[in-house]
């Protein structure tokens, strides 16, 4: 049952995750693949709050929003002068470079050694030290992130977002600041993919680069491809398919060694399915080869 209870919790924070994500990705159509790098700033920043300064999660929890806000708005100007192409080669970058900083700042990440008990939450007295506990508080704050961006999306920012996606020119041509809109949903969702990366700190109490790789944020861009770009529900069933389907393999009694290479083909397995069958994803609005 504690097992069950932890691939509910991934499957929790990996939504939240997905969520900020698909803002960028399917709504406004911009590719992005450095959301591992603010995923992992959100968990460095909360992890560090509270072994080095004893400040509270839901204290961490804003300092670690505010942070990436900053650091999306930064590389966003960045961003802006690049388009299509050019704005994934740019990401992929950023994700570089934020990685190569977790490993090598060992000041403050602790390197590749990482950094050992984070301290669990505490709110109002209260300690989310158990499986049930945690499940709860993910689920309230993926349940609060979705309601959050489904009133964005659903509002005339959602509906320049989606022109933009479609055509920025047109979009641009009817009077729209396309660049603030840019800007805006980029650093939305970097502080809503940080509280993700707070609340996976929080949760394993020990975090190190590893988790925050370019693989990292292939592994977002499946969740979000395969659930449904432009679709807020696709990313919620992305989560819970990319996340629970391999540890499927744990009952087939393969080797952990074998089963690390497994996963990876299962995955590329099921992008290739949903690519072929269902290009607009399982619950998806927008399809990624019409860019």
């Amino acid at each position: 049952m504690e097992y069950w209870l932890h691939i509910l919790v991934l499957i929790g924070i990996y939504a939240i995750a997905a969520l900020a994500l698909n803002l960028v990705a399917g709504y406004a159509g911009l590719l992005s693949m450095a959301h591992a790098a603010f995923y992992g700033v959100g968990a460095y920043v909360v992890a560090l709050l509270g072994l080095k300064l004893g400040l509270p999660f839901w204290l961490s929890i804003v300092c670690a929003a505010s942070v990436t806000s900053l650091l999306g708005f930064i590389a966003s100007l960045a961003l802006l002068r690049v388009h299509d192409d050019h704005f994934v080669l740019v990401t992929f970058g950023l994700q570089l470079i934020a990685t190569g900083l977790m490993t090598n700042w060992i000041a403050a990440t602790n390197g590749p050694m990482g950094l050992p008990g984070i301290p669990q939450p505490i709110l109002f007295g209260f300690s989310f030290d158990t499986h049930w506990r945690f499940l709860a508080l993910t689920w309230s704050f993926a349940t609060v992130a979705f309601a959050f961006c489904r009133c964005l999306v659903r509002a005339p920012f959602g509906r320049v977002l989606r022109a933009i996606r479609e055509d920025e020119v047109f979009a641009q041509a009817m009077g729209k600041n396309v660049t603030n809109y840019k800007v805006t949903v980029f650093v939305v969702a970097a502080a809503l993919v940080s509280i993700a990366g707070g609340l996976y700190a929080s949760y394993t109490t020990f975090i190190d680069p590893t988790s925050f790789t370019i693989q990292e944020s292939i592994f977002l861009l499946a969740i979000v491809i395969v659930g449904g770009a432009g679709n807020l529900w696709g990313s919620i069933l992305g989560a819970a398919i990319l996340v629970a389907a391999p540890e499927l393999l744990r009952f087939v009694g393969l080797p952990s060694s074998v089963a690390a290479n497994v996963r990876q083909i299962l995955y590329g397995t099921l992008l290739v399915i949903v690519m072929l069958f269902r290009p607009r994803g399982l619950l998806g609005e927008f399809d990624f080869r019409d860019k």
